[in-house]
């Protein structure tokens, strides 16, 4: 659904985006992760048709983003970084505004306020909603046209948890109906969740790309944390015998409550690699 070959965007002489590839399947949650300045934005737009490239290429669903940039529009829609809405319109009005704007049928928002789980609310004013309630709202506008590519810059940003868990949950579900979701996040354990594959972006190069897993496996210990009932914590490693009989020692006392691997989080990865932490 998206292929990024040598992607370059270059400012005078800020290399902001420096010869960048990937690509990313239908269905796919994709991650690009990095500091502030690495190029997820500025790659974004890109992608999108906002930003011309200063090299290099890149096809949407097939459609290169600089030659066919009508072909892509109707395929893919965006969720700002900013809550770019219409705070004096109910939440059923912006989406109904945009429903007219593509052209869409007016049974799209009443199916879309139920998939973002804003039903109740649709009558309200938007500048009476939370910030997390203006969120899914905006995933809803941009999903009017039924985009096969969905944009996310920052999605889930100054939210409480327990509305970035619901908007977390949401675009999990629409990449279960098919929708491609490319998102970007400065948050690791939202990244480790989330996304299928990611991207490390440090000075406008990727340095790393995999699954988060094995990322993780890579660079972590190959030792795991026993938890035993008396609380005590054992280190044991798993390519020394010794510490195997250990191991067999507890689970046939019943003692084990619970083993932790020590692999590395994503957040390890990401500073051996970027040099510094998010």
């Amino acid at each position: 659904m998206v292929e990024v070959e040598g992607l370059r965007k270059h400012y005078g002489p800020v290399r902001a985006v420096d010869g960048i590839s990937f690509s990313v399947g239908a269905g796919e949650v994709f991650g690009l992760l990095g500091h502030n300045g690495a190029g997820k934005s500025t790659t974004i737009r890109m992608l999108t048709g906002r930003s011309r490239p200063t090299g290099g290429s890149a096809r949407i669903a097939g459609h290169d983003v600089v030659s066919e940039p009508e072909e892509i529009k109707p395929l893919i829609n965006l969720v700002f970084e900013d809550q770019n809405l219409y705070e004096r319109f109910s939440g059923r009005d912006n989406l109904a505004f945009f429903a007219r704007l593509y052209e869409a049928p007016a049974s799209r928002v009443d199916e879309l306020l139920e998939l973002v789980g804003l039903t109740g609310a649709a009558g309200r004013k938007v500048k009476t909603y939370s910030t997390g309630m203006k969120q899914r709202l905006l995933i809803a506008r941009a999903l009017i046209n039924r985009p096969r590519i969905l944009f996310l810059d920052e999605p889930t940003r100054g939210l409480d948890p327990t509305s970035a868990r619901e908007l977390r949950n949401l675009i999990a579900d629409l990449s279960r109906r098919g929708t491609t979701v490319l998102l970007t996040t400065h948050y690791m354990e939202e990244a480790d969740e989330l996304c299928d594959r990611v991207a490390f972006l440090s000075a406008g190069r990727i340095v790393a790309l995999d699954t988060p897993r094995e990322l993780k496996l890579k660079r972590g210990e190959r030792a795991a944390t026993v938890i035993l009932r008396s609380r005590e914590e054992k280190t044991i490693r798993l390519d020394d015998p010794a510490d195997a009989t250990r191991l067999q020692g507890w689970m046939v006392k019943g003692d084990i409550v619970a083993i932790h691997s020590r692999e590395g989080t994503l957040e390890d990865v990401f500073v051996e690699l970027a040099g510094r932490p998010l």
